[in-house]
Parts: C-alpha cells; sequence; structure tokens
C-alpha cells in the first residue's frame, strides 16, 4: 500500500500537454523537484498538477498518492503530485 506523503519542493519549469486524461483538462501542469531540510534541490523532478496558480521559482506544498487526486475538481483522475500550496516562509526549530 502507498502511502500519501506531504512535502515541499521548488517550481522548476512548466509541462504542456496537448493530450491529457478525463477530468485533467484546464488544469495546470508543473515540473517541481523536492527539496531538503537545507532548502537544497532533489532529484529527478516530477510533475505535478496545480491547484493554487503556481509560477515557476515558488516553494510549494504538495501531496502524493491517491490523495493527490482529491485536491482536484473531478476526483479519482490519474494524478501522483498535487500542488496544494504557496509557501511563503518555512520556521524550523
Amino acid at each position: 500500500m502507498v502511502r500519501a506523503a506531504v512535502y515541499l519542493g521548488r517550481v522548476v519549469g512548466t509541462c504542456v500537454a496537448t493530450r491529457k486524461a478525463e477530468g485533467l483538462e484546464g488544469i495546470k501542469l508543473l515540473v517541481v523537484r523536492r527539496i531538503d531540510r537545507a532548502g537544497r534541490l532533489l532529484e529527478p523532478a516530477e510533475v505535478a498538477c496545480d491547484t493554487v496558480q503556481a509560477g515557476v521559482g515558488d516553494l510549494v506544498k504538495l501531496v502524493s498518492a491517491r490523495e493527490a487526486s482529491h485536491a482536484l475538481p473531478e476526483p479519482f483522475v490519474p494524478v501522483d503530485a498535487a500542488i496544494v500550496g504557496i509557501v511563503d516562509e518555512v520556521h524550523t526549530p
């Protein structure tokens, strides 16, 4: 069983798809790389559905696995990651 993860990432690009699965029409796709605790970009990059109008360079909060589809208007679409927040600041102890 795959567990959903919530993690931070940095938007590094855009992805254009002229054809998408049903339910993904009109959803913006962005290329995101996870970041580690020090803020360094990690490999590999992934494509995520944008639900919050993020842009290149934004620090974002993502959710993965089945829960990613719940962030979209049409539930249960075939996605692995969704951007659910734009992060302004991160404070760690």
